[in-house]
């Protein structure tokens, strides 16, 4: 049998952290048994929908690099099929009209609550039962599964274990409504067995609606797929995860800068562990991943976990993988990486102090553009009258250099502190401040190696006008 799992989101909304996370165990389960993972979009709530919550859903999976196997379906394009199964389920009498009108229904609720009784839907209420048989053919109405009276769905949730629910608690289930659109529950149903899901993997929100689901695919003929049902994920401070958390969509956090590698890596340790390895490649997230290694507890989101993660994978991914995604935020900071040197370059200088790409684009923004002003409290500091010399001396020996290496650079540095006996700092600070306009960055030498020649030898003689004029306006 061939593993087939699916993520199916409804577009009412952006991918939010906890769908990402579903998306990415049901597509690690698929991929750990050599199996195949379908993108659905549940579009049948006609009202909330939207093309913009299906681009951003499609835009998450894509960024995320969780590709799927087959899809996307969309449940608005299947509904001859929804209707062709309700009708079969008609014929057979597992099915049956309900003309009770909303107004009824509220009243028959009313009623059980003041007897103290579960509120649910009747066939057998008197009142229900008179309207239902002096219903005329063509008469509004709505379609009801017939929910088996006796007996309980018993399933082995990968997760969770054994669960059971008495088919008493459960009533007789809308499937299709008056205005002849099929519900979710019913879709669902259709879509999975239609599609060949063997698995379904999903937040625990949806353990009320498996037992009904399965009542429908017993119903059908259809075979039951594995069920697991994940623990939510929690802010924090142990609420329900949410927007006063901070971002809770998966594109804000490529907006924030996140490499995508770090944020899979984040959530498929949010409920699920292999031993106390925190740090997984892709190949070892699909050759170690299983179901029953994921926790029934809900698990918190740490920002700061997240951070540390991403900082470990800007210092250690390939340049060019960093560069990939480093270029959203470069277009978002107008910073043209063709206006300097190799940006791969810069990112192995630059990359080991920055904790996302949003810093790293900031970081070397000074690479590739000319800057109009110096950072105001490093200028004060270091850029003084004391520092005229050392400039002056450095600005000769750079204009003089033949080869421009990084190494001979360094020499630079060393032979201007010998000739006018002082230290490192006295010459490498108001230099940092000339050539990158602020008080800090990677070695300095390396620095003006990568900005080159012409820019390095323009920006201290920038900065040597700026001391005259400081000092001219001091007089």
């Amino acid at each position: 049998m061939t593993v087939k799992t699916r993520f199916a989101p409804s577009p009412t909304g952006y991918l939010h952290v906890g769908g990402a996370r579903t998306a990415l165990y049901s597509w690690l389960f698929a991929k750990s048994q050599g199996g195949e993972f379908v993108l659905r979009i549940e579009d049948t709530d006609l009202e909330r929908n939207s093309q913009e919550a299906v681009d951003a859903i499609l835009e998450g999976m894509q960024w995320l690099g969780l590709e799927w196997n087959e899809g996307p379906y969309f449940q608005t394009q299947r509904f001859d099929r929804y209707n062709e199964m309700v009708d079969k389920l008609l014929a057979e009498d597992k099915a049956y009209k309900c003309y009770a009108s909303k107004e009824l229904l509220d009243e028959v609720r009313a009623e059980q609550e003041a007897n103290k009784e579960m509120p649910r839907y009747d066939a057998d209420h008197p009142k229900i039962k008179a309207v239902n048989e002096a219903a005329k053919e063509g008469d509004p109405c709505v379609i009801r599964f017939r929910n088996p009276k006796s007996g309980s769905v018993v399933f082995d949730d990968q997760i969770r274990g054994r669960i059971e629910i008495s088919n008493s608690q459960m009533d007789d289930l809308i499937i299709r409504r008056t205005d002849g659109s099929p519900t979710y529950n019913f879709c669902v149903v259709v879509d999975d067995w239609d599609m060949g899901i063997t698995h379904v993997i999903r937040g625990e929100d949806h353990i009320n609606n498996t037992p009904r689901q399965i009542n429908i695919y017993e119903a059908l003929g259809a075979p039951v797929p594995t069920f697991a049902h994940c623990a939510m994920i929690l802010g924090d401070d142990g609420a329900k995860l949410s927007k006063r958390h901070g971002a809770v969509s998966v594109m804000q956090y490529r907006d924030m800068g996140y490499l995508p590698v770090a944020l899979n890596n984040y959530l498929v340790r949010l409920g699920w562990s292999h031993g106390d390895q925190e740090i997984f490649s892709q190949e070892e997230m699909i050759n170690l991943f299983s179901l029953n290694a994921i926790s029934k507890s809900a698990s918190a989101f740490n920002t700061d976990k997240l951070l540390w993660l991403n900082n470990h994978y800007i210092k250690t991914s390939e340049p060019e993988y960093v560069a990939e995604h480093l270029q959203w935020h470069l277009d978002q900071k107008g910073i043209n990486k063709n206006n300097g040197p190799v940006i791969t370059e810069v990112i192995k200088l630059v990359g080991e102090r920055c904790n996302t790409l949003v810093e790293l684009a900031d970081q070397i923004a000074y690479f590739y553009h000319d800057f109009d002003a110096f950072d105001a409290d490093a200028a004060k500091k270091h850029l003084r009258g004391v520092a005229k010399e050392p400039l002056e001396l450095a600005l000769a020996k750079v204009e003089a250099l033949s080869e421009w290496t990084t190494e001979n650079l360094h020499q630079v540095i060393a032979d201007v502190c010998t000739e006018l006996e002082i230290g490192m700092g006295k010459i490498g600070m108001p230099l940092r401040v000339a050539v990158t306009g602020g008080g800090q960055s990677p070695s300095v030498d390396a620095v003006m190696q990568l900005i080159g020649k012409e820019r390095v030898v323009a920006r201290i003689k920038m900065a040597l006008a700026f001391i005259a004029e400081r000092e001219a306006n001091a007089q």
